[in-house]
């Protein structure tokens, strides 16, 4: 099963695709969307980018961050457009989603509730077993990814449906 995680940002928006192998998730790609020019383009780009990712890994789930409220109602909504975008493709592909909170992510991930991006930066690199630490917009994506797995494996031995 695979997962793709989604770290949504109006300028950077992390991707990272993980799959179940028996109880342990394994690593199968990150990277960064880049979005330039005027709102529209960038969320025409960030729109493709998650649409191209999600036609290359064919994911069975997304699992993105949900928007938080922020003290700038002006980034708050650039979030939730670029939110909204990523939503879209994983809709165009009938793509389950799930959404957690970052505090609900970095538990899972960290330990912590408040770890700050260095520290889920190490703790996805020693997760996943990778040589190197992915930037901090692709290792949030990794974490929304495990996050989802950790979640669904709790539901399904509880005996619930994620």
């Amino acid at each position: 099963m695979r997962i793709l995680g989604i770290d949504p940002g109006s300028i950077r928006t992390g991707f990272g695709v993980i799959e179940q192998q028996r109880a342990q998730a394994r690593y199968v790609a990150c990277g960064v969307i880049g979005a330039k020019g005027t709102v529209p383009e960038r969320l025409l780009a960030i729109f493709a980018g998650i649409d191209e990712v999600i036609e290359t890994y064919q994911p069975v789930a997304v699992a993105i961050e949900r928007v938080f409220l922020a003290r700038n109602p002006d980034s708050a909504l650039k979030l939730g457009q670029a939110r909204g975008a990523a939503l879209v493709a994983a809709a165009r592909h009938g793509v389950a989603v799930f959404e957690y909170t970052a505090l609900q992510i970095k538990k899972t991930c960290v330990g912590v509730g408040h770890a700050d991006k260095t520290q889920v930066q190490h703790m996805i690199r020693v997760l996943l077993g990778l040589s190197v630490a992915p930037s901090s917009d692709a290792a949030d994506a990794l974490a929304c990814a495990i996050c989802h797995l950790h979640h669904q494996a709790g539901a399904a031995s509880a005996g619930l449906r994620p």
